[in-house]
């Protein structure tokens, strides 16, 4: 067994270049976002801009197809309701999002971890294996909530409200809600380190050259959720208070600590990806509040060197945001005039269904141009909260978050 260990350490060395060295794992986790929803159909867009054209000569090969990575693997749980599944494999384009997909192979979205693993691969030059656990919808209070957090408590606005039943989101059975809380809390947290343990367990099923000789050395944890706790109003309803989202900062300090409690590394390097939709003109009370939460944990002095805040407004695209905006009129022009707004052209409901499309075909032509649709198309494809599906948006992120974790390894050292 030695032998065959022996042999493919050389062979794997003979054909990348690649020394014999502990295996680097890192773990990737989060929501919808980290699973990934920016179609390779967008990769060309990466290479408009000068800035970036190198990242795409990275995610490419000669023969124009995404680069295989040969000393990078991955291990990718990720699912829809109770389905979950573990795709696994060298490290290509497709290991994003996999909604209505059955999981037997990658599919056409990337996320953070394509050049993340690409970034490391460059910089390290040694055997990589990412571990991705990420699914769409998930929360921090509930669905990622770690044990050091504790058992989910209702906020000030649930325990004045809930009782009453008043509808707007506020349970009709308030009792089952409670039973069902306490189902839902901790669930994914819980996935996610059993997943990275099974993989930590047998390094070797999913990264076959695995030289259990050199063993392994858990290398970094990368975190990108937070769409689902900024928008719930009930668990954070101080509105327009800068401190309204104190409470994802505490949370997101018991999820680091639980994770290297959980995985036996106390020191293990971890970066946070702070929420960007929007961009950087996106100055909203409510979005800086939450952004300033994100980061809030890499400020605390146990975190000091091993914990970074990787903000990513700064990569959103501004000038697909722009045409973002402009759909958004489009979209509620329609909507205005479907729904008799008093301020519409259709405010008496004049209007038949040919005047009502000649209205918008010539709303939307005046709005949006030529230029305007050929970008979009190139770009984008996906909703705001996801970042616009631009992969070019998705490629800076994870050769961002990778800098960051390669910065705290170099630290270490």
């Amino acid at each position: 067994m030695k032998r065959t260990v022996a042999l493919l350490s050389i062979l794997l060395l003979a054909a990348t270049g690649v020394e014999a060295k502990p295996l680097k794992i890192f773990i990737l986790a989060g929501q919808s976002n980290m699973e990934g929803p920016a179609s390779i159909a967008t990769f060309d867009y990466i290479g408009d801009d000068p800035a970036t054209a190198p990242l795409l000569k990275m995610m490419r090969g000669a023969d124009g197809k995404p680069t295989v990575c040969d000393n990078v693997w991955i291990s990718y749980l990720t699912g829809a309701g109770e389905k979950n599944f573990d795709l696994s494999g060298k490290l290509t384009a497709g290991y994003g999002s996999l909604w209505g997909q059955d999981g037997t192979k990658p599919g056409d979205k990337i996320g953070p971890e394509f050049t993340f693993g690409l970034t490391m691969s460059a910089a390290l030059k040694e055997p990589i294996l990412i571990i991705k656990a990420a699914w769409g919808g998930k929360s921090l209070h509930t669905d990622f909530r770690s044990p050091s957090a504790g058992p989910y408590q209702m906020s000030s606005f649930q325990l004045e409200n809930y009782p009453k039943q008043e509808g707007h989101g506020i349970p009709k059975d308030l009792a089952q809600w409670k039973v069902d809380k306490v189902k839902e809390t901790g669930v994914y947290y819980r996935l996610m380190v059993e997943h990275v343990k099974k993989v930590l367990a047998d390094p070797k099923q999913v990264y076959p050259a695995y030289d259990a000789a050199q063993g392994y050395e858990l290398a970094g944890f990368a975190w990108l959720q937070g769409f689902n706790d900024m928008v719930d109003s009930h668990v954070y309803p101080n509105h327009n208070k800068p401190d309204r989202f104190n409470l994802y900062s505490d949370l997101l300090g018991h999820f680091i600590r639980d994770v290297r409690k959980d995985l036996a590394a106390p020191k293990l390097p971890f970066v946070i990806g702070v929420m960007g939709v929007g961009g950087l003109k996106d100055d909203s009370v409510g979005m800086l509040a939450f952004r300033q939460a994100m980061a809030a944990p890499a400020a605390l002095p146990e975190f000091k060197g091993n914990v970074v805040a990787v903000q990513t407004a700064p990569l959103w695209s501004a000038e697909l945001g722009a045409i973002a905006e402009k759909r958004e009129k489009v979209n509620n022009e329609k909507h205005a005039i479907d729904s008799k707004n008093k301020n519409s052209v259709n405010a008496d409901g004049h209007m038949t269904d040919d005047e009502k499309k000649e209205h918008m075909k010539k709303f939307e032509a005046d709005l949006i141009s030529s230029q305007d649709v050929a970008l979009w198309k190139r770009g984008a494809s996906n909703a705001g909260y996801h970042y616009l599906g631009c992969a070019k948006t998705f490629a800076l992120m994870g050769d961002a978050f990778a800098k960051a974790n390669l910065t705290m390894m170099q630290a270490s050292h």
